[in-house]
């Protein structure tokens, strides 16, 4: 052999990471929520359907990149706390990209039944095809050290004890920032039983809940149109229609003609309860003026028909009044949407007798649906919202007639956002009051159990399988 030959590398060191597709897609929806501030609901499915398309993924493929990218997501701030205790610098000085392949990693080996051996030679190689064989090198150091334990015991290591600081405790184990740990706890009352539940419900996947609009398809048939044990009824709503796993909403037939919907249950017991709640008089006008993207006002509009009444869908951003426009299309009666600020509306006063504002939001209940929101979200938001929300509800009782309804509707238990919002408003704090007397929202859910003492509503993933959604119902008296 001559010295050439001697000095060559073997082919081994050349040897190309193996791509593998489910991780690959994981890691890039990954990117795109960090880099790009996106939600993994708007970013997952594109990317899934190319796959698809492509020819690389199935459907346990799919299920299991869905579970990769959430799961991850969910337990990200546990997953940080343990990374953290297994290097020697600072976790802000590790390259995003580089935490995000220790995230899934992490996942792999400590929140799914992937082997260990598996878990950490999938996270090794694509180390080594997004990030290089240099980092790869610290990525199987850092797993390595990981796979040593398992979850129960990296979180007697890395969470403080409860009795010496409870809130950063929960923080830890159930992987939500400490704020929003004291938010919740505060909105939920009670002892630790209840906040862990509740903690625990929020890193637990979401059922996917149908609407059946009415009109169009019933609860009974929609249920009937699906595959043989693809479907339940839904618990408290007429209106639902619950998919078992792995159901797919948009292979539905009534999904894609319109006849049906995705909607979580909260959110239908919010639209019905302001539809049946008591009027004198006229039952003619009604208005959602939050309208975007379109779910609740589809079921306002529905309901609006069957009583022959006409409904106004408002919407400030365009794009989003595009998304109302197609969620109505089809309804069997009059509406109209527009693209207006609902604190500054073209309509005149008075003019309603029906008025849903389901305000912006900071989204904390619905942490199961978009996990990355807590970790999104910061306290200062709950001020720069507070005008806003107070401005939308002081206009919408404005909107409605004298013994007209307004529903002010949020999909967050902060109390910030919730009662203090509408004590604010009847109080006249930022602006002039508005004559208006609660509404009890709790004979509006028939058959919901826990609602609290009144009047007003709020709706608990661990308690009632929904959304964490708010309802304060308001009479306009004068």
């Amino acid at each position: 052999m001559n010295e050439q030959a001697r000095r060559r590398p073997s082919k081994s060191t050349y040897r190309r990471p193996k791509k593998d597709p489910v991780r690959i897609l994981a890691f890039e929806a990954l990117r795109a929520v960090d880099e790009r501030a996106a939600y993994a609901n708007l970013v997952l499915p594109p990317l899934l359907k190319k796959a698809r398309e492509a020819g690389d993924f199935d459907t346990r493929d799919a299920a299991l990149a869905t579970e990769l990218v959430y799961g991850t997501l969910r337990r990200q701030g546990t997953y940080d706390a343990i990374i953290s205790a297994c290097i020697d610098r600072p976790l802000k000085q590790v390259d995003p990209p580089v935490l995000d392949v220790l995230a899934l990693g992490a996942h792999q080996l400590l929140g799914t039944r992937i082997p260990t051996h598996a878990a950490v030679s999938a996270s090794v190689e694509l180390a080594r095809v997004v990030l290089g064989d240099g980092r790869a090198k610290f990525v199987n150091a850092v797993l390595r050290k990981i796979s040593k334990e398992d979850l129960d015991t990296w979180l007697e290591r890395v969470a403080p004890p409860y009795d010496e600081d409870a809130e950063d405790h929960l923080a830890v184990v159930h992987s939500h920032p400490r704020w929003v740990v004291s938010a919740l706890w505060d909105a939920l009352g009670g002892g630790r039983a209840g906040i862990e539940d509740l903690l625990e419900a929020d890193n637990e996947r979401p059922e996917v809940t149908l609407v059946a609009r009415p009109g169009r398809i019933s609860a009974d048939e929609l249920l009937d149109s699906l595959d043989e044990d693809s479907g339940l009824a839904g618990r408290w709503s007429p209106y639902a229609v619950r998919l078992t796993e792995g159901g797919e909403p948009g292979a539905i037939d009534a999904v894609r003609e319109g006849r049906a919907g995705v909607q979580d249950e909260g959110s239908q017991l919010v639209a019905v309860a302001l539809a049946n709640a008591p009027l004198d008089g006229t039952d003619a006008r009604w208005l959602d003026g939050c309208a975007g993207p379109g779910g609740k006002a589809a079921l306002l509009a529905a309901l609006a028909a069957e009583r022959g009444a006409w409904l106004l869908a408002s919407e400030k951003q365009p794009h989003r009044a595009r998304l109302v426009e197609r969620a109505l299309t089809g309804n069997p009666g009059p509406y109209q949407v527009i693209t207006a600020d609902g604190t500054r509306p073209p309509w005149r006063p008075g003019v309603f007798d029906r008025v849903l504002v389901d305000v912006p939001c900071t989204g904390l209940g619905a942490l199961r649906r978009r996990p990355e929101a807590r970790w999104r979200r910061r306290p200062e938001d709950l001020e720069g919202f507070a005008p806003l929300q107070r401005g939308l509800l002081r206009e919408a009782l404005k909107a409605v007639r004298v013994g007209g309804v307004v529903g002010y509707a949020t999909c967050s238990p902060h109390l910030a956002e919730t009662r203090t919002v509408v004590e604010d408003v009847l109080k006249g704090k930022g602006g002039p009051a508005v004559e208006a007397e609660w509404v009890d929202a709790r004979p509006l859910m028939p058959g919901v159990p826990a609602l609290g003492d009144g009047p007003d509503v709020q709706l608990w993933p661990h308690v009632h399988g929904t959304d964490a959604m708010y309802l304060a119902l308001l009479r306009r008296t004068a």
